[in-house]
């Protein structure tokens, strides 16, 4: 026991350390994967588009399109860049700056720039993910939802999606937290993903509100899924991850963009038609990014309770907007002109695809 305490407080003291270094905000590949097909024409007139992404089983369409040259196919001469983040913050940043042209993003740091600019910043092109988001428990300690208060629940940062799910979904059971803090009837901590499975080993935390892979990783460590998010939404879906772009870069480069759209949907029919070949793209994807895979009772789980789609789910994301005003992460936004979806519907209907919705949240 006098062991199990020092690790848990040992923990605890790096996650401290962690945070207050900024660990895990960035990761520059400048990576080209696929060759440039010679004497392929050059899309917009563009060298290169650069992309950002996470090294993470809900950005799924960017680690498949990526590893299998199928982003770098539709845009021909032009040469694919990337460049991975852990966090969103981070990317908007990069987008911002100009250093990203494109990139698949979590639904909070994507409303958390559009509203702090004024509307001026990016523009949401093309869902990719949806679900794949759990509540994972310590079955020693937490037995049943009603368990989970007094316990200590990790979520991967202030403020991103998980975070105001996770602090909504206490709201509702009519339990108080602090927003800022994490303190209150429930100790939310913020935990870095890649921490978060040793914290939960050591006993640090009890559980965490966790995107995959995470979760699958706490259940291989004797964790038990007491909640799958997708269980609170209707039809089961709610946007994870969306395909976003700069203002800037939508206005100058409207061909590189559906180029890349064109890229993403014909990648996410790939991934839908081949299940298994996709989930070994996307780990070999991970190997590549991280030095090591994930191992085949984590990436199996986690990645059949994701589902890739074109369909931003525009919907889910202004209720989830709400969730976070609710959780007194957010004032009340106005997320009009969010989206811009004329280019994906271009794409989509030369592909015989569905049309898609912007919930009267796309520009006019």
């Amino acid at each position: 026991m006098r062991s199990r305490g020092l690790a848990a407080a040992t923990v605890l003291v790096l996650l401290a350390l962690l945070c207050a270094c900024g660990y895990g905000s960035r990761r520059d590949q400048g990576y080209d994967q696929a060759p440039v097909a010679a004497g392929a024409k050059k899309t917009d007139g563009l060298d290169a588009v650069t992309i950002g992404y996470f090294p993470n089983l809900t950005h799924a369409t960017a680690l498949v399109g990526v590893e299998r040259g199928l982003l770098q196919r539709e845009l021909g001469g032009t040469r694919l860049r990337t460049a991975v983040f852990d966090a969103g913050p981070s990317e908007i940043e990069a987008l911002n700056s100009g250093s990203i042209d494109m990139g698949w993003i979590g639904p909070s740091p994507a409303v958390n720039s559009y509203v702090v600019s004024g509307g001026r910043s990016l523009r949401i092109v093309s869902g990719s993910a949806s679900g794949g988001v759990k509540l994972v428990v310590d079955p020693r300690k937490i037995k049943s939802l009603g368990e989970v208060r007094g316990r200590r629940i990790a979520t991967p940062q202030l403020g991103n999606s998980q975070d105001a799910a996770f602090l909504n979904w206490i709201a509702e059971r009519g339990w108080k937290v602090d927003p800022q803090s994490g303190r209150g009837d429930v100790s939310v901590v913020r935990t870095d993903n890649r921490i978060t499975p040793d914290a939960f080993r050591s006993g640090a935390i009890d559980g965490a509100w966790v995107p995959e892979p995470t979760a699958s990783k706490l259940v291989a460590e004797g964790g038990r899924v007491l909640l799958d998010e997708s269980a609170l939404w209707p039809d089961h879906r709610f946007v994870i991850t969306n395909l976003v772009v700069s203002q800037r870069f939508l206005t100058a480069h409207p061909e590189a963009v559906e180029a890349v759209l064109r890229g993403s949907v014909r990648t996410n029919a790939w991934i839908n038609a081949h299940p298994d070949a996709a989930r070994a793209t996307a780990n070999a994807a991970l190997r590549r990014l991280s030095g090591k895979a994930l191992p085949p009772d984590v990436v199996a789980p986690a990645f059949r309770s994701i589902r890739v789609t074109d369909d931003p789910l525009a919907a889910t994301l202004a209720v989830q907007a709400e969730h976070a005003v609710r959780a007194g992460l957010l004032d009340r936004p106005d997320l009009r002109g969010i989206y811009d979806l004329a280019p994906l519907r271009r794409v989509l209907a030369a592909e015989g695809g569905p049309t898609v919705d912007d919930a009267g949240l796309g520009i006019r």
